[in-house]
């Protein structure tokens, strides 16, 4: 049995959460990989929406297991509030979410380093959530940090006691104050509650899983153009976020790699700084927010909209082996007379098919192809037949520049909204 991921494409907010959720019927298992509470995945059924940022998509199937894999960091607030948030749903978390013992934590200062490094930068802030997500991995590659592992053990007091000493001397070098007493109750609170749930050695269970046939998807957080050393540095996440982190994150072999599912919005979407080739500063920028609510789940911040990237595209789906593509918020789109794609970069006068190492507005200008939009409102249409011409016509334009299907067009944020192709 293979292991199948599902990743993003662009900036993050994609829309993987709603499409984990729509696959879980299908897979056994569902791991995190990679990331911790800066992602957002946003779920929406029965006319509830439901936000989930470190537990896996799949928590609201009855009959699949969710695993936090070692890859994921995770702060036991924000962990409890999400557990606290399921509750009232009835959703059974005691047998459906397992933890890797080789999962960082996200310890309080680590929020705090967070805030006073963001702040130090001044105008060349990165946009970041404010999470502690980068001192954590800081921490993990620094070898610093605590994992799951280490709550049962009789030190774990020790180890955190030390671990903040040489937090308080990054912050006092910052010159940030705080006040870490008022954090630390609600911390340890939610440490209590993940000593209640079931710790793991993920990659043993997984393979194990595997020997017995049982399927398994794994489920990325952010995008792609996030990633760490492919993304557009510095503006990016401190984590892997393409398909090669879902082996490091769960440990399972490369060879053990089956479908990969990549999803992208028919736009583009950036929440925070960095460059943007076809960002849209006027009026067609805000359409696309505001009819998108285009607002970060995680943070609320405004996102930036612009039109879709096609190299962007085509290099996010050349470093993750793609193998079948999940348009998302086509919906958004039917307002649009006139909808563009950029085809292709102009660099240094030359047009470029390729992902430049610097993609600064300074270096790169976008080259538009033009699309007559479809007025159609998309979000009761039920089958990919029914889909109205102009949208064919889009999606077969890309499917022939990208040259792999686009198997599922979202028409909404419903799990019901979900066309198969």
């Amino acid at each position: 049995m293979k292991v199948d991921v599902l990743l993003g494409l662009q900036w993050g907010d994609e829309g993987k959460g709603k499409i984990v959720d729509v696959f879980t019927p299908k897979y056994n298992i569902i791991g995190r990989f990679q990331g911790g509470p800066n992602a957002g995945h946003t779920l929406e059924f029965n006319g509830i929406k439901h936000v989930l940022h470190t537990i896996p998509s799949g928590i609201f199937h009855a009959n699949s297991i969710n695993i936090v894999g070692n890859g994921v960091v995770i702060d036991p607030v924000i962990f409890k509030k999400e557990i606290d948030a399921l509750k009232k749903y009835n959703v059974d978390v005691q047998s459906r979410l397992l933890l890797s013992k080789k999962a960082h934590l996200i310890l309080p200062t680590h929020r705090l380093i967070d805030a006073a490094s963001e702040a130090a930068k001044g105008n060349a802030k990165i946009g970041s959530t404010l999470k502690g997500i980068g001192p954590t991995y800081m921490d993990k590659t620094g070898r610093n940090g605590l994992r799951v592992g280490d709550i049962n053990d009789p030190n774990f007091k020790e180890k955190y006691n030390f671990l903040i000493l040489k937090h308080a001397q990054i912050l006092e070098f910052l010159h940030y104050e705080y006040n870490l007493e008022a954090l630390e109750p609600d911390w340890f609170e939610g440490i209590e509650l993940l000593k209640k749930l079931k710790h793991i050695d993920s990659e043993q269970y997984l393979n194990d899983a595997l020997l017995q046939d049982k399927s398994v998807l794994a489920e990325g957080a952010q995008g792609s153009l996030l990633d760490i050393d492919f993304g557009s540095y510095p503006f990016v996440t401190s984590s892997n976020t393409i398909c090669a982190g879902a082996c490091t994150g769960l440990g399972i072999a490369p060879n053990r790699i089956g479908k990969v599912f990549g999803i992208f919005k028919a736009y583009c979407t950036r929440v925070g700084s960095g460059p943007f080739p076809t960002e849209l500063l006027e009026e067609t920028g805000e359409q696309l927010r505001k009819t998108g609510k285009e607002f970060g789940s995680t943070t609320g911040r405004p996102r930036r909209c612009g039109w879709l990237d096609l190299p962007a595209l085509k290099y996010a789906i050349m470093i993750n082996g793609v193998t079948e593509l999940i348009m998302m918020k086509a919906d958004v789109l039917s307002g649009f007379e006139k909808i563009k794609i950029c085809t292709q970069y102009e660099v240094k006068g030359q047009a470029v098919d390729n992902f430049p190492f610097d993609i600064s507005p300074e270096y790169v200008k976008p080259i538009y192809k033009e699309f007559k939009g479809w007025g159609q409102d998309l979000t009761s249409v039920t089958s990919a037949s029914d889909m109205p011409t102009e949208l064919v016509d889009y999606i077969l334009f890309l499917e022939k520049q990208l040259q792999i299907p686009i198997t599922i067009v979202s028409v909404g944020p419903d799990r019901t909204q979900t066309l198969f192709r």
